[in-house]
Protein backbone atom coordinates (compact mmCIF):
# COMPACT_ATOMS: atom_id res chain seq x y z
CA UNK A 1 0.00 0.00 0.00
CA UNK A 2 1.43 3.34 -1.00
CA UNK A 3 1.82 6.23 1.42
CA UNK A 4 -0.02 9.54 1.11
CA UNK A 5 3.12 11.26 -0.20
CA UNK A 6 3.58 8.65 -2.94
CA UNK A 7 -0.12 8.81 -3.86
CA UNK A 8 0.03 12.59 -4.23
CA UNK A 9 3.18 12.31 -6.36
CA UNK A 10 1.69 9.64 -8.67
CA UNK A 11 -1.54 11.59 -9.16
CA UNK A 12 0.40 14.75 -10.06
CA UNK A 13 2.52 12.83 -12.61
CA UNK A 14 -0.54 11.08 -14.08
CA UNK A 15 -2.42 14.35 -14.61
CA UNK A 16 0.56 15.88 -16.43
CA UNK A 17 0.93 12.79 -18.64
CA UNK A 18 -2.83 12.74 -19.38
CA UNK A 19 -2.61 16.25 -20.81
CA UNK A 20 0.44 15.45 -22.93
CA UNK A 21 -1.00 12.19 -24.26
CA UNK A 22 -4.27 13.72 -25.30
CA UNK A 23 -4.88 13.19 -29.07
CA UNK A 24 -5.23 16.93 -29.67
CA UNK A 25 -2.35 18.04 -27.44
CA UNK A 26 -0.46 19.69 -30.30
CA UNK A 27 -3.57 21.51 -31.54
CA UNK A 28 -4.37 22.70 -28.02
CA UNK A 29 -1.09 24.61 -27.70
CA UNK A 30 -2.58 27.61 -29.47
CA UNK A 31 -5.62 27.43 -27.18
CA UNK A 32 -3.35 27.44 -24.14
CA UNK A 33 -1.57 30.52 -25.43
CA UNK A 34 -4.95 32.17 -25.97
CA UNK A 35 -6.03 31.27 -22.42
CA UNK A 36 -2.80 32.70 -21.00
CA UNK A 37 -3.36 35.92 -22.96
CA UNK A 38 -6.96 36.10 -21.77
CA UNK A 39 -5.93 35.43 -18.15
CA UNK A 40 -3.18 38.04 -18.49
CA UNK A 41 -5.75 40.56 -19.72
CA UNK A 42 -7.92 40.00 -16.64
CA UNK A 43 -4.87 40.03 -14.38
CA UNK A 44 -3.92 43.47 -15.68
CA UNK A 45 -7.55 44.53 -15.32
CA UNK A 46 -7.60 43.45 -11.66
CA UNK A 47 -4.26 45.14 -10.96
CA UNK A 48 -5.62 48.35 -12.46
CA UNK A 49 -8.69 48.20 -10.21
CA UNK A 50 -6.50 47.41 -7.20
CA UNK A 51 -4.36 50.45 -7.94
CA UNK A 52 -7.32 52.79 -8.56
CA UNK A 53 -9.39 51.69 -5.54
CA UNK A 54 -6.28 51.81 -3.35
CA UNK A 55 -5.98 55.53 -4.09
CA UNK A 56 -9.47 56.36 -2.78
CA UNK A 57 -9.32 58.53 0.34
CA UNK A 58 -11.39 60.92 2.47
CA UNK A 59 -14.07 58.37 3.40
CA UNK A 60 -15.77 57.69 6.74
CA UNK A 61 -13.86 54.38 6.86
CA UNK A 62 -10.48 53.44 5.48
CA UNK A 63 -10.95 51.92 2.05
CA UNK A 64 -9.57 48.53 3.14
CA UNK A 65 -12.11 48.47 6.01
CA UNK A 66 -14.93 49.02 3.51
CA UNK A 67 -13.76 46.18 1.26
CA UNK A 68 -13.29 43.90 4.26
CA UNK A 69 -16.81 44.75 5.45
CA UNK A 70 -18.18 43.68 2.06
CA UNK A 71 -15.98 40.57 1.78
CA UNK A 72 -19.04 38.37 1.20
CA UNK A 73 -19.48 40.01 -2.22
CA UNK A 74 -15.92 39.04 -3.21
CA UNK A 75 -16.48 35.47 -1.98
CA UNK A 76 -19.78 35.23 -3.88
CA UNK A 77 -18.04 36.35 -7.09
CA UNK A 78 -15.33 33.75 -6.50
CA UNK A 79 -18.00 31.06 -6.02
CA UNK A 80 -19.68 31.96 -9.33
CA UNK A 81 -16.34 31.91 -11.16
CA UNK A 82 -15.62 28.40 -9.88
CA UNK A 83 -18.89 27.08 -11.32
CA UNK A 84 -17.49 27.51 -14.82
CA UNK A 85 -13.88 26.49 -14.23
CA UNK A 86 -13.51 23.87 -11.49
CA UNK A 87 -14.56 20.23 -11.36
CA UNK A 88 -14.89 18.08 -8.24
CA UNK A 89 -12.47 15.47 -6.81
CA UNK A 90 -15.03 12.67 -7.09
CA UNK A 91 -14.94 12.94 -10.90
CA UNK A 92 -11.15 12.77 -11.00
CA UNK A 93 -10.87 10.00 -8.40
CA UNK A 94 -12.93 7.40 -10.31
CA UNK A 95 -10.03 5.89 -12.32
CA UNK A 96 -8.09 5.20 -9.10
CA UNK A 97 -10.77 3.00 -7.56
CA UNK A 98 -9.35 -0.09 -9.30
CA UNK A 99 -5.79 0.50 -8.08
CA UNK A 100 -4.28 -0.82 -4.81
CA UNK A 101 -4.23 2.66 -3.31
CA UNK A 102 -5.97 3.76 -0.14
CA UNK A 103 -8.95 5.69 -1.47
CA UNK A 104 -8.86 8.23 1.34
CA UNK A 105 -5.35 9.20 0.19
CA UNK A 106 -6.70 9.77 -3.32
CA UNK A 107 -9.52 12.02 -2.07
CA UNK A 108 -7.15 13.92 0.23
CA UNK A 109 -4.68 14.41 -2.61
CA UNK A 110 -7.32 15.93 -4.88
CA UNK A 111 -8.67 18.12 -2.09
CA UNK A 112 -5.18 19.47 -1.40
CA UNK A 113 -4.57 20.00 -5.12
CA UNK A 114 -7.76 22.06 -5.37
CA UNK A 115 -6.61 24.11 -2.36
CA UNK A 116 -3.33 24.82 -4.19
CA UNK A 117 -5.08 25.57 -7.47
CA UNK A 118 -4.01 28.82 -9.20
CA UNK A 119 -7.69 29.85 -9.15
CA UNK A 120 -7.39 30.40 -5.38
CA UNK A 121 -4.63 32.95 -5.97
CA UNK A 122 -5.88 34.69 -9.11
CA UNK A 123 -7.74 37.39 -7.15
CA UNK A 124 -4.44 38.52 -5.65
CA UNK A 125 -3.73 40.44 -8.81
CA UNK A 126 -6.26 42.78 -7.21
CA UNK A 127 -5.43 42.39 -3.51
CA UNK A 128 -1.64 42.77 -3.72
CA UNK A 129 -1.57 46.17 -5.49
CA UNK A 130 -4.54 47.28 -3.37
CA UNK A 131 -2.83 46.37 -0.08
CA UNK A 132 0.46 47.88 -1.24
CA UNK A 133 -1.19 51.30 -1.35
CA UNK A 134 -3.39 50.88 1.73
CA UNK A 135 -2.07 48.36 4.26
CA UNK A 136 1.65 49.09 3.84
CA UNK A 137 1.43 52.72 4.91
CA UNK A 138 -0.39 51.85 8.16
CA UNK A 139 0.90 48.41 9.16
CA UNK A 140 4.13 47.91 7.24
CA UNK A 141 5.40 44.78 5.52
CA UNK A 142 4.28 42.36 8.26
CA UNK A 143 0.71 43.70 8.12
CA UNK A 144 0.77 43.50 4.31
CA UNK A 145 1.84 39.84 4.39
CA UNK A 146 -0.65 38.82 7.09
CA UNK A 147 -3.48 40.65 5.34
CA UNK A 148 -2.89 38.74 2.11
CA UNK A 149 -2.44 35.48 4.03
CA UNK A 150 -5.84 36.03 5.60
CA UNK A 151 -7.45 36.47 2.19
CA UNK A 152 -5.65 33.35 0.89
CA UNK A 153 -7.24 31.34 3.70
CA UNK A 154 -10.65 32.88 2.97
CA UNK A 155 -10.45 31.78 -0.67
CA UNK A 156 -9.31 28.27 0.35
CA UNK A 157 -12.31 28.04 2.69
CA UNK A 158 -14.54 29.30 -0.12
CA UNK A 159 -13.06 26.62 -2.38
CA UNK A 160 -13.99 23.85 0.08
CA UNK A 161 -17.42 25.41 0.55
CA UNK A 162 -17.86 25.38 -3.24
CA UNK A 163 -16.76 21.73 -3.53
CA UNK A 164 -19.40 20.63 -1.02
CA UNK A 165 -22.28 22.32 -2.83
CA UNK A 166 -20.93 21.49 -6.29
CA UNK A 167 -20.86 17.79 -5.36
CA UNK A 168 -24.30 17.87 -3.74
CA UNK A 169 -25.86 19.69 -6.70
CA UNK A 170 -24.92 16.85 -9.10
CA UNK A 171 -28.07 15.04 -7.94
CA UNK A 172 -30.32 18.06 -8.25
CA UNK A 173 -29.36 21.37 -9.86
CA UNK A 174 -31.89 23.23 -7.69
CA UNK A 175 -29.55 22.67 -4.73
CA UNK A 176 -27.47 25.52 -6.19
CA UNK A 177 -30.21 27.81 -4.93
CA UNK A 178 -29.13 27.14 -1.34
CA UNK A 179 -25.57 28.64 -1.49
CA UNK A 180 -26.80 31.45 -3.74
CA UNK A 181 -29.56 32.22 -1.23
CA UNK A 182 -27.01 32.22 1.59
CA UNK A 183 -24.73 34.63 -0.30
CA UNK A 184 -27.71 36.82 -1.20
CA UNK A 185 -28.91 37.00 2.41
CA UNK A 186 -25.44 37.75 3.74
CA UNK A 187 -24.91 40.39 1.05
CA UNK A 188 -28.29 41.93 1.94
CA UNK A 189 -27.55 42.00 5.65
CA UNK A 190 -24.12 43.38 4.86
CA UNK A 191 -25.27 46.22 2.63
CA UNK A 192 -28.97 47.10 2.93
CA UNK A 193 -30.41 46.02 6.29
CA UNK A 194 -29.92 48.74 8.91
CA UNK A 195 -29.08 47.17 12.25
CA UNK A 196 -28.23 43.64 11.05
CA UNK A 197 -26.24 45.11 8.17
CA UNK A 198 -24.10 47.18 10.49
CA UNK A 199 -23.49 44.17 12.74
CA UNK A 200 -22.45 41.88 9.88
CA UNK A 201 -20.41 44.65 8.25
CA UNK A 202 -18.56 45.27 11.53
CA UNK A 203 -17.89 41.54 12.03
CA UNK A 204 -16.29 41.28 8.58
CA UNK A 205 -14.43 44.56 9.13
CA UNK A 206 -13.07 43.30 12.48
CA UNK A 207 -11.96 40.05 10.85
CA UNK A 208 -10.04 42.00 8.21
CA UNK A 209 -8.48 44.15 10.93
CA UNK A 210 -7.16 41.06 12.73
CA UNK A 211 -5.26 40.19 9.55
CA UNK A 212 -3.39 43.46 9.11
CA UNK A 213 -2.92 43.99 12.87
CA UNK A 214 -1.24 40.55 13.05
CA UNK A 215 -3.81 39.32 15.53
CA UNK A 216 -3.72 35.49 15.36
CA UNK A 217 -7.39 35.16 16.38
CA UNK A 218 -8.76 35.82 12.88
CA UNK A 219 -6.29 33.41 11.23
CA UNK A 220 -7.03 30.71 13.79
CA UNK A 221 -10.80 31.04 13.28
CA UNK A 222 -10.47 30.63 9.51
CA UNK A 223 -8.05 27.69 9.85
CA UNK A 224 -10.56 25.93 12.14
CA UNK A 225 -13.32 26.54 9.57
CA UNK A 226 -11.03 25.18 6.81
CA UNK A 227 -10.33 22.02 8.81
CA UNK A 228 -14.05 21.48 9.46
CA UNK A 229 -14.92 21.94 5.77
CA UNK A 230 -12.01 19.68 4.77
CA UNK A 231 -13.28 16.86 6.99
CA UNK A 232 -16.84 17.31 5.72
CA UNK A 233 -15.58 17.17 2.13
CA UNK A 234 -13.46 14.06 2.78
CA UNK A 235 -16.54 12.07 3.68
CA UNK A 236 -18.79 13.72 1.13
CA UNK A 237 -16.39 13.23 -1.80
CA UNK A 238 -15.79 9.59 -0.87
CA UNK A 239 -19.53 8.88 -0.91
CA UNK A 240 -19.90 10.77 -4.19
CA UNK A 241 -17.08 8.72 -5.76
CA UNK A 242 -19.01 5.50 -5.14
CA UNK A 243 -22.17 7.14 -6.50
CA UNK A 244 -20.26 8.19 -9.65
CA UNK A 245 -19.23 4.57 -10.26
CA UNK A 246 -22.61 3.01 -9.50
CA UNK A 247 -24.46 5.53 -11.70
CA UNK A 248 -22.10 5.43 -14.68
CA UNK A 249 -24.17 2.88 -16.54
CA UNK A 250 -27.39 4.80 -15.86
CA UNK A 251 -26.30 8.19 -17.16
CA UNK A 252 -27.52 7.45 -20.67
CA UNK A 253 -31.00 6.62 -19.36
CA UNK A 254 -31.85 9.85 -17.58
CA UNK A 255 -35.56 10.49 -17.83
CA UNK A 256 -36.31 13.84 -19.45
CA UNK A 257 -39.36 15.58 -20.79
CA UNK A 258 -40.48 14.44 -24.22
CA UNK A 259 -41.21 18.07 -25.21
CA UNK A 260 -44.15 16.94 -27.30
CA UNK A 261 -45.03 20.54 -28.11
CA UNK A 262 -42.13 20.50 -30.61
CA UNK A 263 -43.52 17.52 -32.54
CA UNK A 264 -45.55 19.74 -34.87
CA UNK A 265 -42.33 21.17 -36.32
CA UNK A 266 -41.27 17.82 -37.76
CA UNK A 267 -37.54 17.16 -38.22
CA UNK A 268 -36.58 20.64 -37.04
CA UNK A 269 -38.59 20.05 -33.86
CA UNK A 270 -36.72 16.78 -33.21
CA UNK A 271 -33.36 18.51 -33.61
CA UNK A 272 -34.53 21.33 -31.33
CA UNK A 273 -35.20 18.67 -28.71
CA UNK A 274 -31.68 17.39 -29.29
CA UNK A 275 -30.22 20.88 -28.72
CA UNK A 276 -32.16 21.38 -25.50
CA UNK A 277 -31.30 17.93 -24.14
CA UNK A 278 -27.65 18.34 -25.11
CA UNK A 279 -27.47 21.59 -23.11
CA UNK A 280 -29.12 19.93 -20.11
CA UNK A 281 -27.23 16.63 -20.12
CA UNK A 282 -23.73 17.14 -21.50
CA UNK A 283 -21.23 18.79 -19.17
CA UNK A 284 -19.15 20.58 -21.79
CA UNK A 285 -22.17 22.03 -23.62
CA UNK A 286 -23.85 22.96 -20.34
CA UNK A 287 -20.75 24.68 -19.00
CA UNK A 288 -20.29 26.62 -22.23
CA UNK A 289 -23.86 27.84 -21.88
CA UNK A 290 -23.31 28.81 -18.22
CA UNK A 291 -20.06 30.65 -19.02
CA UNK A 292 -21.82 32.73 -21.66
CA UNK A 293 -24.75 33.39 -19.34
CA UNK A 294 -22.43 34.50 -16.52
CA UNK A 295 -20.53 36.87 -18.86
CA UNK A 296 -23.76 38.46 -20.07
CA UNK A 297 -25.10 38.97 -16.56
CA UNK A 298 -21.80 40.30 -15.23
CA UNK A 299 -21.35 42.94 -17.93
CA UNK A 300 -25.00 44.04 -17.81
CA UNK A 301 -24.85 44.48 -14.03
CA UNK A 302 -21.53 46.30 -14.21
CA UNK A 303 -22.80 48.68 -16.85
CA UNK A 304 -26.20 49.21 -15.21
CA UNK A 305 -25.13 49.78 -11.60
CA UNK A 306 -21.63 51.28 -11.91
CA UNK A 307 -20.20 54.24 -13.78
CA UNK A 308 -16.84 52.71 -14.74
CA UNK A 309 -17.76 52.62 -18.45
CA UNK A 310 -19.87 55.76 -18.66
CA UNK A 311 -17.13 57.94 -20.15
CA UNK A 312 -16.07 55.50 -22.87
CA UNK A 313 -18.11 55.15 -26.05
CA UNK A 314 -15.83 52.27 -27.08
CA UNK A 315 -16.69 50.25 -23.95
CA UNK A 316 -20.39 51.08 -24.31
CA UNK A 317 -20.36 49.66 -27.84
CA UNK A 318 -18.24 46.70 -26.75
CA UNK A 319 -20.62 45.71 -23.94
CA UNK A 320 -23.76 46.15 -26.06
CA UNK A 321 -22.39 43.85 -28.78
CA UNK A 322 -20.63 41.47 -26.40
CA UNK A 323 -23.78 40.83 -24.33
CA UNK A 324 -25.53 39.39 -27.38
CA UNK A 325 -22.58 37.77 -29.16
CA UNK A 326 -20.62 36.10 -26.36
CA UNK A 327 -23.02 33.22 -25.60
CA UNK A 328 -23.30 32.20 -29.24
CA UNK A 329 -19.60 32.74 -29.90
CA UNK A 330 -18.54 30.45 -27.05
CA UNK A 331 -20.71 27.61 -28.39
CA UNK A 332 -20.75 28.11 -32.16
CA UNK A 333 -16.99 28.33 -32.71
CA UNK A 334 -17.09 24.56 -32.06
CA UNK A 335 -20.25 23.98 -34.08
CA UNK A 336 -20.81 20.29 -35.02
CA UNK A 337 -17.93 19.23 -32.73
CA UNK A 338 -20.41 17.77 -30.23
CA UNK A 339 -22.38 16.19 -33.08
CA UNK A 340 -19.12 14.59 -34.25
CA UNK A 341 -19.81 11.85 -31.69
CA UNK A 342 -22.76 10.67 -33.80
CA UNK A 343 -22.04 12.19 -37.21
CA UNK A 344 -22.23 8.77 -38.88
CA UNK A 345 -25.91 8.54 -37.93
CA UNK A 346 -26.61 12.07 -39.17
CA UNK A 347 -25.15 11.17 -42.55
CA UNK A 348 -27.36 8.11 -42.89
CA UNK A 349 -30.42 10.19 -43.85
CA UNK A 350 -30.76 12.76 -46.62
CA UNK A 351 -30.64 16.39 -45.48
CA UNK A 352 -30.70 15.53 -41.77
CA UNK A 353 -27.65 17.77 -41.32
CA UNK A 354 -29.50 20.65 -43.00
CA UNK A 355 -32.38 20.35 -40.54
CA UNK A 356 -29.87 20.15 -37.69
CA UNK A 357 -28.26 23.42 -38.81
CA UNK A 358 -31.66 25.12 -39.07
CA UNK A 359 -32.67 23.89 -35.62
CA UNK A 360 -29.34 25.01 -34.16
CA UNK A 361 -29.77 28.48 -35.69
CA UNK A 362 -33.34 28.83 -34.39
CA UNK A 363 -32.22 27.63 -30.96
CA UNK A 364 -29.47 30.24 -30.67
CA UNK A 365 -31.76 32.97 -31.97
CA UNK A 366 -34.25 32.07 -29.24
CA UNK A 367 -31.45 32.20 -26.66
CA UNK A 368 -30.87 35.84 -27.61
CA UNK A 369 -33.98 36.60 -25.57
CA UNK A 370 -31.87 36.02 -22.43
CA UNK A 371 -29.28 38.77 -23.08
CA UNK A 372 -32.13 40.96 -24.38
CA UNK A 373 -33.85 40.71 -20.98
CA UNK A 374 -30.59 41.33 -19.11
CA UNK A 375 -29.86 44.33 -21.35
CA UNK A 376 -33.10 45.95 -20.23
CA UNK A 377 -31.34 46.79 -16.95
CA UNK A 378 -28.98 49.32 -18.61
CA UNK A 379 -31.96 50.56 -20.66
CA UNK A 380 -33.94 51.26 -17.49
CA UNK A 381 -30.90 53.06 -16.09
CA UNK A 382 -30.64 55.20 -19.22
CA UNK A 383 -27.30 53.73 -20.33
CA UNK A 384 -28.66 52.14 -23.55
CA UNK A 385 -31.60 53.02 -25.76
CA UNK A 386 -34.16 50.34 -26.64
CA UNK A 387 -33.51 50.67 -30.37
CA UNK A 388 -29.79 50.21 -29.69
CA UNK A 389 -30.14 46.83 -28.00
CA UNK A 390 -32.72 45.75 -30.61
CA UNK A 391 -30.27 46.66 -33.39
CA UNK A 392 -27.46 44.73 -31.66
CA UNK A 393 -29.67 41.67 -31.19
CA UNK A 394 -30.69 41.45 -34.85
CA UNK A 395 -27.16 42.31 -36.01
CA UNK A 396 -25.85 39.32 -34.03
CA UNK A 397 -28.56 36.96 -35.34
CA UNK A 398 -28.26 38.19 -38.95
CA UNK A 399 -24.52 38.88 -39.32
CA UNK A 400 -22.48 37.34 -36.47
CA UNK A 401 -24.28 33.98 -36.38
CA UNK A 402 -24.05 33.41 -40.18
CA UNK A 403 -20.32 34.09 -39.91
CA UNK A 404 -19.92 31.63 -37.01
CA UNK A 405 -21.98 28.98 -38.82
CA UNK A 406 -19.35 28.92 -41.58
CA UNK A 407 -17.24 26.91 -39.13
CA UNK A 408 -19.63 23.99 -39.71
CA UNK A 409 -17.89 23.45 -43.05
CA UNK A 410 -14.39 23.25 -41.58
CA UNK A 411 -14.72 21.89 -38.02
CA UNK A 412 -13.71 18.24 -37.95
CA UNK A 413 -12.66 17.66 -34.33
CA UNK A 414 -15.00 15.68 -32.11
CA UNK A 415 -15.72 17.26 -28.73
CA UNK A 416 -15.92 14.83 -25.77
CA UNK A 417 -19.19 15.75 -24.12
CA UNK A 418 -18.28 15.17 -20.48
CA UNK A 419 -14.78 16.55 -20.01
CA UNK A 420 -13.67 19.74 -18.30
CA UNK A 421 -13.77 22.70 -20.73
CA UNK A 422 -10.54 24.37 -19.68
CA UNK A 423 -8.45 21.22 -19.53
CA UNK A 424 -9.66 19.54 -22.68
CA UNK A 425 -10.51 22.39 -25.01
CA UNK A 426 -10.46 21.32 -28.66
CA UNK A 427 -10.50 24.75 -30.27
CA UNK A 428 -8.12 25.14 -33.18
CA UNK A 429 -6.29 28.24 -34.36
CA UNK A 430 -9.01 28.88 -36.95
CA UNK A 431 -11.73 28.66 -34.32
CA UNK A 432 -9.95 31.12 -32.05
CA UNK A 433 -9.40 33.49 -34.96
CA UNK A 434 -13.07 33.26 -35.94
CA UNK A 435 -14.26 33.91 -32.37
CA UNK A 436 -12.06 37.02 -32.12
CA UNK A 437 -13.43 38.31 -35.42
CA UNK A 438 -16.99 37.60 -34.30
CA UNK A 439 -16.50 39.65 -31.13
CA UNK A 440 -14.44 42.58 -32.35
CA UNK A 441 -15.39 43.20 -36.00
CA UNK A 442 -19.06 44.07 -35.17
CA UNK A 443 -17.82 46.42 -32.48
CA UNK A 444 -15.45 48.14 -34.94
CA UNK A 445 -18.25 48.46 -37.52
CA UNK A 446 -20.58 49.99 -34.94
CA UNK A 447 -17.88 52.43 -33.82
CA UNK A 448 -17.27 53.53 -37.42
CA UNK A 449 -21.00 54.07 -37.94
CA UNK A 450 -21.20 56.10 -34.73
CA UNK A 451 -18.42 58.42 -35.92
CA UNK A 452 -20.33 59.31 -39.11
CA UNK A 453 -23.88 59.29 -37.70
CA UNK A 454 -25.79 59.40 -34.44
CA UNK A 455 -26.74 56.44 -32.22
CA UNK A 456 -30.31 56.14 -33.49
CA UNK A 457 -29.35 56.02 -37.18
CA UNK A 458 -26.54 53.55 -36.46
CA UNK A 459 -28.92 51.28 -34.55
CA UNK A 460 -31.48 51.42 -37.38
CA UNK A 461 -28.82 50.49 -39.95
CA UNK A 462 -27.69 47.52 -37.83
CA UNK A 463 -31.31 46.51 -37.28
CA UNK A 464 -32.05 46.57 -41.02
CA UNK A 465 -28.89 44.64 -41.98
CA UNK A 466 -29.48 42.13 -39.19
CA UNK A 467 -33.11 41.51 -40.19
CA UNK A 468 -32.05 40.83 -43.78
CA UNK A 469 -29.53 38.21 -42.61
CA UNK A 470 -31.99 36.71 -40.13
CA UNK A 471 -34.93 36.31 -42.52
CA UNK A 472 -32.77 34.92 -45.33
CA UNK A 473 -31.34 32.12 -43.16
CA UNK A 474 -32.68 29.37 -45.47
CA UNK A 475 -30.38 30.52 -48.29
CA UNK A 476 -27.08 30.78 -46.42
CA UNK A 477 -27.81 27.65 -44.34
CA UNK A 478 -28.45 25.73 -47.56
CA UNK A 479 -25.12 27.04 -48.91
CA UNK A 480 -23.30 25.86 -45.77
CA UNK A 481 -24.96 22.44 -46.06
CA UNK A 482 -23.91 22.01 -49.71
CA UNK A 483 -20.31 23.02 -48.97
CA UNK A 484 -20.17 20.60 -46.06
CA UNK A 485 -21.44 17.76 -48.24
CA UNK A 486 -18.69 18.43 -50.79
CA UNK A 487 -16.02 17.81 -48.15
CA UNK A 488 -17.98 15.44 -45.93
CA UNK A 489 -15.46 12.59 -46.28
CA UNK A 490 -12.61 14.80 -45.05
CA UNK A 491 -14.72 15.96 -42.10
CA UNK A 492 -15.96 12.45 -41.30
CA UNK A 493 -12.37 11.18 -41.18
CA UNK A 494 -11.51 13.97 -38.73
CA UNK A 495 -14.52 13.27 -36.53
CA UNK A 496 -13.69 9.58 -36.37
CA UNK A 497 -9.99 10.05 -35.63
CA UNK A 498 -10.65 12.46 -32.74
CA UNK A 499 -13.52 10.50 -31.20
CA UNK A 500 -12.81 8.73 -27.89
Amino acid sequence: MTTFKETYKYITINEKLAKKRHPLYEQNKFMKIFIYIFAGFWAVYLMFFGFVIGQIDNLSYEIFDILDGYMIIFLAGDFILRLTMQDIPAQRAKPYKLLPIKQQYVIDSFLIKTALSPLNFFWFFFWIPFSLFTIMKFYGLSGFLMYNLGWVLLYIFNNLWYLYWRTTARKNAFIYLIPFAIYALLAYFGTLADYAGKCFFNICLSLGRTFCEINPLGIVIIIILIIIMFLINRRHQRICTYDEISNTDKEGWVKTSEMSWLNKYGSIGEFLKLEIKSTKRNKVVRKSFLVGLACVLMFCLLFAFTDIYDNSQFMEVFICIYCFACMGTIVLTSILSAEGNYMDFLQSRKESLYYLLKAKYYYHCILLIIPFIFSLLPVLKGKFSFIEILGCMFFVSGCVFPFLFQQAVYNRNTMPLNEQIIKQSKNSKTQMFVSLIALFVPMIIMNILLTISDTRLTSLIMLLVGMIGTFTNRFWLRNIYKRFMKRRYINMEGFRSTKH
